[in-house]
């Protein structure tokens, strides 16, 4: 099945959407990755979902990816009296460790941690940013603030600090058994939430050894702070505009979405644009307007997947948001000005062979005027590079590894077929004619590039351009 897009889409599952049939129908509908969140999934229904999928995938004979979305460190107010209060814009309440139920004049935070870093001036975001209050002072375990924007608190409600960065890992205990389980399941990408740091990802990665790729999501002030040194940890970075949104000024997040996005271009590691992206096809088979162009932004700005998370998990049109994902990605790559974006953006290669045949293989597509440009990847390296060039081509990433394929399955433009590795040469030519021409790709007396590394099967050493035409013995 062929993609008529280069973005790739990220279908969240759940209650509307967690049985084989519907997790099938997602797939034709243009899902291409799907995503497991692990804040409102057990360890049953992870095993059942990835059973599921995996079914399907071998029904359909395309690799599929599957993310495992952890849930990260949540912040909560403690229990409220009543189940709720309402705090009065200009009031000011006390902070503390007291485990008895707030009210409007005191608010319990059973996080000791965060009094370390509180300071006067700075903000307590409750509730989404719902409520937002402003510290005046700090003592030991206790802080007091004024309110500022007010409202209705009710209990067990989130709270950010954007201010500062938390003396708090990014892995909680409920997260490491989830990873654990995650990884023994093989899915094939780790979705890391609170990120502070560099050395979030880091300890992550020691974990995960190489079973998986690990995404950073990027959705605190301090994450871009550092956003350099992140994405190269990181394998994926996904834009997480829910909490970011929450954290840092909503005027902000337009432009820090396209500085994240060109930082992980520029790095060759996937992008995944997430939440809110149809958000109101949770109960309307017809999104807004304006969330039809936040999906085209992402496009043009060259995102290698866009995300919908309730519209697919819990929304009443779960199969209709895909299909509108699909149809908006579609329209806008068919745009005449898309080129022109995409490769406004496109950075240069490394100073590596690897890096320069890649960079060689998209001038020559564009030259000699190429149906496709197949790659042959093991580890999945050379299809990242391949992708990272944006060529005005189609990208067949030829693999030996099923583990490979699924992975890549997040990355812009790469059709990924999992096959027995080429035995020489010449095998490996006539073998991406063969498959370019089986998958729609090329016809008789098209041109193909071919890229790989010689010697055969050594990951990571592109070394290897040829023209090739797809004769009749293909067919």
């Amino acid at each position: 099945m062929r993609r008529r897009r280069n973005v790739k889409i990220v279908a969240t599952l759940g209650p509307a959407s967690r049985e084989p049939e519907m997790i099938k129908r997602l797939f034709e509908a243009g899902a291409d990755v799907f995503r497991i969140n692990m804040s409102h999934t057990d360890h049953a229904t992870l095993a059942a979902y990835v059973a599921n999928i995996r079914a399907v995938e071998a029904d359909i004979g395309r690799p599929i990816g599957i993310l495992a979305d952890l849930q990260g460190p949540k912040l909560r107010i403690g229990a409220m009296a009543g189940g709720g209060v309402d705090l009065v814009a200009g009031s000011t309440v006390r902070i503390d460790l007291d485990p008895s139920p707030g009210d409007a004049s005191h608010l319990n935070l059973p996080h000791k941690e965060v009094f370390a870093v509180l300071k006067p001036g700075g903000q307590l975001l409750i509730d989404d940013g719902r409520l937002r209050l402003r510290v005046e002072t700090v003592s030991g375990d206790s802080a007091t603030a004024k309110v500022e924007f007010g409202g209705r608190l009710t209990d067990r409600k989130g709270v950010n600090v954007p201010d500062a960065v938390l003396p708090i890992a990014a892995l909680s205990a409920k997260d490491r058994a989830d990873l654990d389980r995650a990884l023994e399941h093989g899915v094939d990408w780790i979705a890391l939430s609170f990120v502070q740091r560099p050395e979030d990802v880091a300890e992550a990665r020691k974990i995960v050894a190489g079973r998986a790729g690990v995404l950073s999501k990027i959705e605190k002030p301090s994450a871009i702070e550092r956003l350099a040194e992140i994405i190269e940890l990181s394998d994926a970075v996904m834009v997480a505009r829910g909490d970011l949104g929450v954290e840092l000024p909503v005027e902000q997040v337009p432009r820090r979405q396209k500085q994240i996005t060109r930082a992980a271009r520029a790095a060759g590691k996937p992008v995944v644009i997430a939440t809110q992206m149809l958000e109101s096809m949770i109960s309307s088979p017809m999104p807004t307007r304006a969330e039809v162009s936040d999906v085209a932004t992402a496009v043009f700005d060259g995102a290698d997947a866009v995300m919908l998370s309730a519209e697919s998990a819990s929304g009443k049109y779960p199969v209709e948001a895909v299909e509108m994902m699909d149809r908006v990605a579609r329209s806008i790559e068919g745009d005449e000005h898309y080129r022109m974006f995409v490769d406004a953006q496109r950075s240069e290669p490394e100073a590596t062979t690897a890096d320069a045949i890649t960079a060689a293989s998209r001038q020559v597509a564009h030259t000699v005027k190429a149906a496709a440009i197949v790659c042959w990847t093991g580890s999945g390296s050379t299809g990242l590079r391949a992708s990272r060039e944006r060529p005005s081509v189609p990208i067949i990433a030829l693999t030996p590894v099923a583990a490979t394929g699924r992975k890549l399955a997040i990355a812009w433009g790469l059709h990924c077929v999992v096959t027995e590795d080429a035995h020489d040469h010449e095998d490996m030519v006539d073998r991406a004619c063969q498959i370019a021409f089986r998958e729609g790709f090329a016809q008789l007396n098209q041109r193909l590039v071919v890229t790989a590394g010689v010697p055969l099967g050594t990951p990571g050493a592109t070394n290897l351009l040829r023209v090739a035409f797809v004769g009749r013995k293909t067919g």
